[in-house]
Parts: C-alpha cells; sequence; structure tokens
C-alpha cells in the first residue's frame, strides 16, 4: 500500500503583515494532486494544522475542503492529528460529520476512537492511542499507535507530576504495550506523533524561528529509541524541515511544513513523503518536492542600485534585506526600494563602521547649541558618521513639536 505523509500546515498564518491563505490555497491543491498521482492507500497529517487556537474562518474552510478532497469523499481514510499550534476542542469538534467522509480527527493523547466503518474502509479496532484500520482494496490490516501534542497540563493529565523524567518511560511503555498487543508481521505499523523527537545523543536539532518551542531544556525532548521495534515508519511533525532521524529500515521522518513559513527556512525545499508498505518487510519511501509558494530570501547589498535591480529580477518572493552603505538611507532611496518589489519583509539599514581620523577626547560643553550637541553625539555614536540633512530636519521637527 502506499501512504502519503505530511505535517505543519499552519493554515492561517501570516508573515509579519502579509498573508500565505493564496499560497496555501495553492499549495494544499499540491498535496492534494500528489496523493491522487500516487493512488495513496492512507493520508497521515502529523498535527499543526492550524497556526492558532482560534484559528479564521478562511483557514478553517481550507482544512475542511482539504480533508474532503484528500479522502475522495469517504473512499480513502484521513488521519489527522492536533499539533502544539492547535486547540484539541477545536480538532475534536467536527468527529462525527468528518468521519461520514472518511476523516479521523485525534485531538488529545491516548485518545480512543469509536470504531466505525464506512463502504471503503473500517476501524476494526480501538484503544487509547491506538487503531487499526481494513481498507478496501488492501489485503491487510493498517495498525497506527497515534499521539498528539500534549501541553504542560495534559502531560500532567497523562503523565504525572514528574513529567521530566517519566514522559520518555512512560511513552516508550505505553507504546511497547499497544505495539505487542497488535502490531505483527501480518500487517502495516505506524505510528504517528507531533513531539519533539531526535536521536539519543544527536545534535539538537532548531526548532523553527518564531515558532511556538515544544523543547524547554531536555523536559520534553522525546528519544528516537522510544518507538518500538514492531514499528515500520513514524510520521512525525513539529520541525519544519524534511528530515530522517531514524534509520534507512525504520524512518522516522519530519515530512516539513508546506510552505517556508520563517526567514530560518529560506532556501529550504518543502516535501511531502510518500511511503510504499507491505507487512514483514522494510518500508521505502520516497520525498516529493512541493513547488507552489514564495520563496523566502534573505539577502544583503552594499547599493541601492543592486537591490533594486535584484528585486526587479526576482518578483515572486519574500525578502529580508540588508543593506549596508556608507550613510543613512535617505526617504526617498526607501521609497525607491519598496516600490521596486511588494514583498519586502523587512529592511535591515547597516551603515558601514568608519574609524575616526583621530581619537579625541574633550569635555562635552553643555552651553553649545542644542544641534551641536546632537551632531557630536550622533557621530560618536556611530563610527564618525555625520547626521544628514534629512534627519537634522527631522531632529528639529521632534524638538520643536
Amino acid at each position: 500500500m502506499k501512504i502519503l505523509h505530511t505535517a505543519d500546515w499552519h493554515l492561517g498564518k501570516r508573515l509579519d503583515r502579509f498573508s500565505r491563505m493564496e499560497e496555501q490555497i495553492l499549495v494544499m491543491e499540491e498535496i492534494i494532486g500528489i496523493a491522487d498521482e500516487e493512488h495513496a492507500d492512507l493520508i497521515l497529517v502529523a498535527g499543526d494544522l492550524f497556526d492558532n487556537f482560534n484559528p479564521g474562518v478562511e483557514a478553517v474552510e481550507l482544512f475542511y475542503k482539504t480533508l474532503k478532497r484528500l479522502s475522495l469523499n469517504g473512499k480513502r481514510p484521513v488521519i489527522a492529528i492536533s499539533g502544539n499550534h492547535d486547540s484539541p476542542s477545536l480538532i475534536n469538534a467536527p468527529d462525527p460529520l468528518a468521519r461520514e467522509c472518511g476523516i479521523i480527527l485525534i485531538g488529545h493523547p491516548k485518545a480512543e476512537i469509536t470504531p466505525f466503518g464506512t463502504e471503503y474502509f473500517n476501524i476494526t479496532n480501538s484503544k487509547a492511542g491506538f487503531i487499526e484500520l481494513t481498507i478496501k482494496g488492501v489485503d491487510f490490516p493498517v495498525r497506527i499507535l497515534h499521539t498528539p501534542f500534549a501541553n504542560e497540563i495534559r502531560l500532567k493529565e497523562y503523565f504525572g507530576e514528574n513529567k521530566e523524567e517519566e514522559i520518555n518511560k512512560v511513552l516508550a511503555e505505553t507504546w511497547k504495550n499497544l505495539a505487542d498487543q497488535f502490531c505483527d508481521d501480518s500487517g502495516i505499523n505506524l505510528l504517528t506523533a507531533h513531539l519533539y523527537m531526535n536521536k539519543r545523543g544527536a545534535e539538537i536539532l532548531e526548532e523553527p524561528e518564531g515558532e511556538k518551542p515544544i523543547k524547554i531544556g531536555n523536559a520534553d525532548l522525546i528519544f528516537s529509541d522510544s518507538i518500538p521495534e514492531q514499528i515500520q515508519y513514524t510520521a512525525l511533525g513539529h520541525l519544519h524541515g524534511f528530515q530522517n532521524i531514524g534509520t534507512k529500515e525504520k524512518p522516522v521522518i519530519y515530512s516539513s511544513s508546506p510552505l517556508c513559513y520563517s526567514f530560518s527556512e529560506a532556501g529550504q525545499t518543502k516535501y511531502v513523503s510518500i511511503i510504499d508498505a507491505e507487512p514483514g518487510k522494510a518500508v521505502t519511501y520516497e520525498k516529493k518536492a512541493l513547488k507552489k509558494g514564495r520563496a523566502l530570501v534573505r539577502k544583503a547589498f552594499s547599493s541601492v542600485e543592486d537591490t533594486v535591480q535584484w528585486m526587479g529580477e526576482n518578483p515572486n518572493t519574500f525578502i529580508e534585506l540588508t543593506l549596508e552603505s556608507e550613510t543613512f538611507l535617505t526617504a526617498d532611496e526607501r521609497r525607491l526600494i519598496y516600490q521596486s518589489h511588494n514583498g519586502i519583509v523587512h529592511l535591515i539599514p547597516k551603515v558601514k563602521n568608519r574609524e575616526l581620523a583621530e581619537e579625541q577626547s574633550h569635555e562635552i560643553n553643555l552651553n553649545q547649541n542644542i544641534d551641536i550637541l546632537f551632531k557630536d553625539y550622533f557621530k560618536t555614536k556611530n563610527g564618525g558618521q555625520e547626521a544628514n540633512e534629512e534627519l537634522m530636519n527631522l531632529f528639529n521637527e521632534i524638538l520643536n513639536a
């Protein structure tokens, strides 16, 4: 069978003042197209479905429409779990209606899904944190251990007060008990979770810039050796770059976000993971690149002319722009830069440090004109750079307001 794994949609997310909704509509369409082209039998969405607990109407509508189309109107099961950006109650709310469309929504850790069936698949077994499916046209069952994100309060509720010491132990024991009871070589065995997971002893993986962090010290760090031996593929959400923290034979995959959502992701290619699986054998997977959406670019220039030329040649981007020059940008130069591109998210002007011709140490004469004092102060604080006429006019305007 074929499985499509995606995560971290962050529907409704903005980039500073810029909406990403049009891009999200396009990339959701792209994911649906890949699922259909690959003839996927099952879809896994590993959390951070929305960008916040109270998503806007457009984001909610896009979410439901996307899941419905991914489910082929009930013919293909879709399983979506909540992440640290999601409200578990919001994810759970449409569950009765979602089931009619072949969609299984899981908001809380240790959730127990009431068994149900459609014309095309059935949940044949269900325990807290586990479901087993039979799918029309697939000759073997699919077992899925599921662990949505749990916040501090829910972690204590589910894992006790000694969370820091117990969470790896409890998760490992919970997963192992479920795997030992239900997962054998007669079916496909999967785990999906929204957690900060890494190899024990490995270099710390950076969480996305500007995102709500999961890892606080080592309290919420889950080690991949907690995954039961029976699990053939682990579908993770949270980190926004595609990576396998498992092995080739037993992948533990962050599938990536569908768009670049912060400038720490600038230049990243985004993916979904397509898994080929059969009972008793190692899975294979292929990362399918997503091409929709505007690229995020960090660029630095030393002249306004070069800046304007590059931006004219790269219109379909969001830019974090650093401009280092000999003097401060004038209002006309800023206007020219912003008029040349509609995707400037940040403009960071820098004046090159210039050493003073000679070091001077003198007492400040407070009897001097305020303009002279300001110019002297500005010069000492900016590497000898003189305050230009425009800056002095602004200073006087404020002074006389």
